[in-house]
């Protein structure tokens, strides 16, 4: 299996372009979403870069992982408060989710299941209103064989045509002859 990898500097030009796209889109987010563990560290820079605050979410379907829910996002997402300064005018906060890859989907899957699960599961709105709307995706490399799709994404690859394995530099940093 062939292996890519990313340095610091390109993932510090990654995070200023998901940055970019924000703007073009005309879209910002009342906080972002790192999940654990690949996308917190992209997930912190972009909420430095942005000053947006940053909250972790704990999905991890690899390798026998836990996930653990936090429904407090998904009533933020739907808006279940009625007034809260932080929320965009319709008592809903956009919340962006970033990870460092959409490899399969299935982060993206699992938290599209668990969020409705917990907070009006049988409503209309989880597919017509927030997701993509009020609950974006980004990923500094997108899988085009994913079964999920997400809104920003940097790099992509297709993992159907050829198998490969992407290390980011937080990976494998203790391997870099070059560090000082």
């Amino acid at each position: 299996m062939k292996k890519y990898y990313y340095s610091w500097q390109l993932i510090e030009g990654a995070v200023i372009e998901i940055s970019r796209q924000l703007v073009a889109d005309k879209w910002m987010p009342d906080y972002i979403v790192g999940i654990t563990r690949g996308g917190a560290i992209p997930a912190v820079m972009l909420s430095q870069y942005l000053g947006i605050p940053m909250r972790p979410l704990q999905v991890s379907l690899r390798d026998g992982g836990e996930c653990v829910s936090d429904l407090g996002m998904a009533e933020d997402a739907f808006g279940h408060l009625i007034y809260d300064p932080m929320c965009s005018g319709d008592g809903k906060k956009k919340i962006l989710i970033v990870d460092d890859i959409n490899d399969q989907g299935s982060t993206i899957a699992w938290i599209k299941k668990d969020w409705p699960s917990g907070c009006h599961p049988d409503d209309e709105r989880w597919a017509d209103e927030i997701w993509g709307r009020n609950v974006r995706f980004a990923t500094l490399t997108n899988n085009l064989s994913s079964k999920e799709d997400v809104d920003y994404a940097v790099w992509e690859v297709n993992k159907a045509e050829e198998d490969c394995w992407l290390v980011y530099p937080w990976e494998e940093f203790w391997k870099n002859d070059n560090r000082y």
